[in-house]
This record gives C-alpha cells, sequence and structure tokens, in this order.
C-alpha cells in the first residue's frame, strides 16, 4: 500500500498499479521530501516525475505545495492509475488552491525532449534495468528544461554503476538506503 506522507493529501492511499511497476519505499520518499522541503524547492514549483509508475513521487509533490506536477508514464495501466491517483489528490487539496496535474503516456525521453517548459523540480525512477546509456540520452535532454536551481533526484538500484553524466548536469550527493540509491543533480554554473 502507497500512501501520501505530508502535506494536504497526507494519509490518502493511492492505488498502485498490479504489475511492472516498483514503487519507492516509504523511508526513501521520505527522505526525498524532507531533504526537498528543507531547501524550500516544492513551495511553487513546477515538478515532472519521470516513469511516474502509481505518481506517488509527483503527487507528494502536489501535496507539499507545488503547483504544477506532470506524471509520465508509458505504460497504459499504470497511467490510467496516475490519472485516478491525481484526481484524488487534487480532491483533496483546499478550495481553490488545487495543483495542476497532468498525465502523459509517451515515454520518458520523448516527452523530455518535446517538452517547452523548465521544471523546478525532476524525479526520475526508471525500472532499475533502463540501461546508462538510455539513461545519460534522457538526462542530456532534460538539461535545456531545467533553470539554474533546479534539483533533480534520481532513484537506481545502489548496485548500478554511478550513471554518466551529460554536460550541464554535476553530481552534488549521493545517499544510499539499502538497495536504493538517490542520486542529487543539479545544473552546472555557467561560470
Amino acid at each position: 500500500m502507497t500512501r501520501i506522507i505530508a502535506g494536504f493529501a497526507g494519509s490518502l492511499t493511492l492505488a498502485v498499479p498490479p504489475a511492472g511497476t516498483r514503487p519507492t519505499s516509504d523511508r526513501v520518499r521520505e527522505a526525498i521530501f524532507s531533504a526537498l522541503d528543507a531547501r524550500g524547492a516544492l513551495q511553487g514549483a513546477n515538478v515532472l516525475d519521470l516513469f511516474a509508475g502509481s505518481g506517488a513521487l509527483g503527487l507528494e509533490a502536489a501535496s507539499r505545495g507545488a503547483v504544477s506536477i506532470t506524471l509520465v508514464e508509458r505504460a497504459r495501466a499504470a497511467a490510467a492509475i496516475c490519472r485516478r491517483n491525481a484526481a484524488v489528490v487534487a480532491d483533496a487539496a483546499p478550495r481553490g488552491r488545487a495543483p495542476r496535474i497532468t498525465v502523459s503516456g509517451s515515454p520518458a525521453r520523448t516527452f523530455v525532449a518535446g517538452a517547452a517548459e523548465q521544471f523546478d523540480v525532476v524525479l526520475i525512477d526508471p525500472p532499475y534495468d533502463l540501461g546508462n546509456l538510455e539513461l545519460e540520452h534522457l538526462l542530456e535532454a532534460l538539461v535545456p528544461r531545467l533553470g539554474d536551481d533546479s534539483i533533480v533526484v534520481l532513484e537506481r538500484s545502489s548496485k548500478a554503476p554511478q550513471p554518466m553524466l551529460p554536460e550541464g548536469l554535476e553530481l552534488e550527493r549521493r545517499k544510499d538506503y539499502g538497495d536504493t540509491a538517490l542520486y542529487w543533480l543539479t545544473p552546472t554554473s555557467g561560470d
């Protein structure tokens, strides 16, 4: 069972796809969002959740103050669950302050390559078997969609090699939680 941890939708239960996804554990989600909250990164943010699964990461951001959330999930059944979960979270929002939540059924890289907007926070939780080259191409396409203060949180298997980062992104830190590694990435400064 997956729940929203905090914010206006705190404790709401989310539906989870029956197969084909690996939900982020509560412990890892709490670590991600505690760090983002400490930075003040979510208030008024435009958030992109790639490989969204149930949408739990993006919807947690919505509950904690993000105003625009895009959930990208190409698996049709999972995208349908994202839409249902998004409606539940939007309905729980205070009157007049519902975040704008959209769901795209596109592959992640296709969506990013065609996006015209910039994102403040990008949450990437791909299947652990996603190849490093494919991930590098995705990150490369993402760089022009980031502002100077954007944050990218990438979840990978702690056993996988560190991903190659394209020009324009740098590793701020890595933190392991059992089988999960979180990579905190930021745009390189233009100095």
